[in-house]
C-alpha cells in the first residue's frame, strides 16, 4: 500500500514580484472562535483561518456545543453563551494556542472535560499553564505535565501571578480563568508578550487594564460577542518578507496585515540588518493595528538579536535564520530557549535541515550563531510536521543552487493555506506534488 504525501518542490532564480495577501492572523483565530463561544450574543467573523490549527479550535468549540454556521472557509456566525459537556475528548490535534486557551475556559466551567492531540502537541509541556490555574483552585490533572488533561469542576479564585517568562499563551489561560473566579486577577509579565487576549477581552467588555507589563482583570462583566475582520497574519507575512529580501530583483507588497507591536520583532529586526522595508499603518480590525509591507531584494547585514525582541519574534525564528545565511557578517541569537519546545525543537531541526543544504550553523543552547553570507546547494529535506519548518525550508530552496525537495509539506496549511499557490502568484517557481510513501 502507497500513502500519497505532499512535498514542494522548489527551483530558484526567479524574483518576487507583486501584490498580495497573507491569511488571516492564527493567534487572533483561535481566540475569535473560543471567545466568541464563551460571549453572549452572536459574533459574525470574517477573514478567519481555515487552517489545520484553527479548524481543530472550531471542531473543540462545536463539540462544546456552540452553534457556528460557515459561510465560507473564511466566514463564519458563532452563536455564543453556554458550553456544554462534550461526549468525547476533545482533540486539538498540533494546536499548542489552542490547548492552552481552551484549558483556561474549560478550569472554570461545571463539567468535566479532557483535553488532547496529537502525538506532536503530546510533546509540548503543559506545566507552564496547570500550575499556575492550580494556584487559582483548579483541578486538572496532566500526564506528567503533558497532554491528555483531564479538568474537573473547581470553584476558581483570583491571584497574582508572575510569570517566569514573557508568555502569550500563558497569560491568557490565567486570565481566561479568571473570567469565572472570585476576586481579581493580576498577571506580571518580564517583557511584552503577545497582546491579542487583552484587546480582544476588552472589545467584548471586560473590566481589564493593561499597563503593559501587568495586566488586571475584574470578573463579573459579562464577555459581549462583537463582529470582527481578522488581519492578515505578520507571522505568514514573514516568508514572503524574508524571500524578498534575499532573491535578487524583488519586491513584494502585503496588505492588511496585523501590525501589532507585540508582533513586529521580525521586522525591527531586518531593518537593523540594513533590509529596504516600507510599513504603513493603515487602519484598526479586532483591536490591532494593520497595515501594508513593502519588502525590496536587500544587502543585509549580521546582527546580534536577545532581550525583549525575542518574545516578539518568536515565531519567526525559523525563517530569520534562513535569512541570517545570507547576511554579511556574523549574526548571533541568544534568550531564544523557548524554541526547543515548539511543535519541534527549531533550533536543532532548522539547524540540522540546513546542513543538508550545505549551511554551517553553530547550536547554542538558547540560540545559534551564523556567519555569513553562505551559499545553499539543493537537497531534499524534510518539514518534521511543523508548519513553520517546512515553509522556512521552502523559502531556502528558492535562494539555493539547484532543485531542493521539502517533503512533509502539507504541514504547511496549519497556518498558510495556499502558501505554495501564494508563492507562484509572486513568479516563484513551487511545485506541490503527491509522492508515494511505500
Amino acid at each position: 500500500m502507497h500513502q500519497a504525501k505532499d512535498c514542494f518542490q522548489v527551483h530558484p532564480g526567479a524574483p518576487l514580484r507583486g501584490q498580495t495577501i497573507v491569511p488571516g492572523d492564527k493567534s487572533i483565530s483561535h481566540r475569535a472562535v473560543f471567545f466568541s463561544a464563551i460571549a453572549h450574543g452572536t459574533a459574525h467573523v470574517r477573514g478567519w483561518l481555515p487552517a489545520g490549527d484553527t479548524e481543530a479550535s472550531l471542531r473543540s468549540a462545536q463539540a462544546l456545543g456552540v452553534a457556528i454556521e460557515r459561510h465560507s472557509p473564511t466566514e463564519m456566525t458563532i452563536h455564543g453563551g453556554t458550553l456544554h459537556k462534550p461526549e468525547a475528548p476533545l482533540n486539538l490535534v498540533n494546536a499548542g494556542t489552542g490547548i492552552r486557551l481552551l484549558t483556561g475556559i474549560m478550569a472554570g466551567q461545571a463539567f468535566e472535560s479532557v483535553l488532547d492531540g496529537s502525538s506532536q502537541l503530546r510533546r509540548r509541556p503543559m506545566k507552564r499553564i496547570t500550575e499556575p490555574l492550580k494556584l487559582m483552585g483548579a483541578d486538572i490533572e496532566s500526564t506528567n505535565g503533558y497532554c491528555p488533561l483531564i479538568v474537573r469542576p473547581a470553584q476558581l479564585h483570583g491571584i497574582r501571578y508572575d510569570m517566569p517568562m514573557a508568555s502569550a499563551q500563558v497569560k491568557s489561560a490565567i486570565l481566561l480563568a479568571g473570567l469565572y473566579a472570585e476576586g481579581e486577577t493580576l498577571v506580571t509579565q518580564p517583557g511584552p508578550a503577545r497582546d491579542h487576549t487583552e484587546r480582544m477581552l476588552r472589545a467584548m467588555g471586560a473590566d481589564l487594564t493593561d499597563t503593559g507589563t501587568e495586566v488586571t482583570l475584574r470578573p463579573g462583566a459579562p464577555l459581549r460577542a462583537v463582529d470582527f475582520t481578522v488581519p492578515g497574519d505578520l507571522s505568514s507575512a514573514a516568508f514572503l518578507v524574508a524571500a524578498a529580501l534575499i532573491l535578487p530583483g524583488s519586491e513584494v507588497t502585503l496588505t492588511g496585515v496585523s501590525l501589532n507591536h507585540t508582533r513586529t520583532g521580525i521586522l525591527d529586526v531586518f531593518q537593523q540588518m540594513g533590509a529596504d522595508l516600507t510599513v504603513t499603518e493603515t487602519g484598526l480590525e479586532a483591536g490591532d493595528p494593520v497595515g501594508t509591507i513593502v519588502a525590496r531584494h536587500s544587502t543585509l547585514k549580521g546582527v546580534q538579536v536577545g532581550g525583549e525582541v525575542v518574545v516578539r519574534m518568536i515565531d519567526e525564528f525559523p525563517i530569520f535564520m534562513v535569512a541570517a545565511l545570507h547576511a554579511e557578517g556574523e549574526t548571533f541569537v541568544r534568550d531564544a530557549g523557548e524554541l526547543r519546545v515548539k511543535e519541534t525543537d527549531r533550533l536543532k531541526v532548522m539547524s540540522d535541515e540546513l546542513a543538508k543544504m550545505g549551511a554551517v550553523i553553530t547550536e547554542t543552547a538558547d540560540g545559534f550563531i551564523v556567519q555569513g553570507p553562505q551559499k545553499l546547494r539543493a537537497a531534499t529535506v524534510y518539514g518534521h510536521d511543523d508548519h513553520r519548518i517546512s515553509m522556512s525550508l521552502t523559502v531556502a530552496g528558492l535562494a539555493a543552487e539547484g532543485h531542493t525537495t521539502v517533503l512533509d509539506a502539507r504541514c504547511a496549511s496549519d497556518s498558510f493555506p495556499g502558501f505554495a499557490a501564494t508563492l507562484q502568484g509572486l513568479g516563484a517557481d513551487v511545485v506541490e506534488e503527491a509522492i508515494a510513501d511505500a
